[in-house]
């Protein structure tokens, strides 16, 4: 069968080649793949920063984000063949930590976990796979077009679950939200936003191309510029961009109790000259929290089917702007202006 590969840490080494079938090691549910996306972290592992082989091989089957289609079920599994599921991409460790043995394998603490993909386990960039049926998560049929953003909606399904279990820390009932990047991570956090009856702010740099549309379809407000200008003072921040002037400018906006997750990854190697004795005064005397979140569990990527459901599926299919084929895979991986999701198509 066909995957896409990549060398870690060499960059430019993607290719298509030909592999195995799966081996039942890998699990008891073969899977049919669909459609897998194409995020900023695959073009970091395609750009030789970033990944990790699986052990005692050179090649990684590339891929996270997926939709396929049950080919076999084992007896007592709750799947069927021809149900569409997605793959959870982190896996526990061996050896599990206190958190990964209770299934919170996206909070663990000793790193020995691994991720489809892109940490020592093959990731869904091939034309089947196998995998643990307590690790695929079924998805309503009605998806069929855009259960491919399952896996980002569950990254932001759990950033929004962890920031309800801070605000639970006092009276405190936010109204207003400003997320940062209108990339797919920050349109998907938007729509959780939304859903929740929140007043929602969208920055990004982007001034032409599909993003200020659906973020005004959305029902949420698009801007442009320094954050600042965006809104006086935010109950939420979700920041999505990375950019490292962007993820101090949005800890500052932050107002009175407020709350600032970081979902975007920074890339090292610039310094900033920050007053760090304003900002501790400004978070202590606010009662501020600064977070960090990635990765998801089961109950997120099932919080984030349940969001998809909800949502206009029309509006989702529209994040979705490129489909490339299987023939054609390397587009995938080179982002164009007006992207917002590129996909490759591994199967009609």
């Amino acid at each position: 069968m066909l995957a896409i590969t990549v060398i870690p840490m060499r960059a430019g080494s993607a290719r298509i080649d030909e592999v195995a079938e799966p081996p039942r090691a890998e699990g008891d549910l073969l899977v049919q793949t669909l459609v897998v996306g194409v995020c900023g972290t695959d073009l970091e592992i395609n750009r030789g920063r970033y990944g990790w082989a699986p052990p005692g091989r050179e090649r990684l089957v590339l891929g996270h984000e997926s939709l396929g289609r049950v080919l076999e079920a084992p007896g007592g599994s709750d799947l069927q063949p021809g149900e569409l599921v997605v793959g959870i991409v982190r896996q526990p460790d061996p050896e599990p930590c206190v958190s990964c043995a209770a299934g919170e394998w996206d909070m663990c603490r000793n790193g020995r976990y691994t991720e489809h993909g892109i940490k020592e386990l093959d990731g869904f960039m091939r034309e089947r796979y196998r995998i643990d049926p307590d690790h695929a998560v079924k998805v309503d049929p009605a998806l069929e077009r855009t259960g491919v953003l399952l896996e980002p909606t569950s990254v932001v399904a759990k950033a929004w679950d962890h920031i309800q279990r801070i605000a639970a820390r006092a009276v405190w009932d936010p109204e207003v939200v400003l997320v940062t990047g209108a990339g797919p991570i920050g349109l998907l956090a938007a729509l959780l936003a939304v859903q929740r009856g929140l007043e929602v702010h969208v920055l990004d740099r982007a001034t032409t191309g599909p993003k200020p549309a659906l973020v005004a379809d959305l029902g949420a407000t698009y801007h442009t510029g320094p954050v600042a200008g965006a809104v006086p003072s935010a109950d939420v921040i979700v920041e999505c961009t990375g950019a490292g002037e962007v993820v101090l400018d949005a800890i500052v906006k932050a107002g009175p109790d407020g709350i600032v997750c970081l979902i975007g990854v920074s890339s090292a190697g610039r310094t900033l000259t920050i007053d760090a004795g304003a900002l501790n005064r400004e978070l202590v005397l606010e009662n501020g929290v600064v977070f960090g979140s990635v990765n998801a569990n089961r109950r997120h990527y099932q919080a984030a089917t349940a969001a998809l459901a909800k949502a206009d599926q029309r509006w989702l299919e529209r994040l979705i702007t490129r489909r490339v084929p299987l023939s054609r895979w390397s587009e995938a991986l080179q982002r164009r202006p007006d992207d917002v999701k590129a996909v490759v198509e591994l199967s009609a």
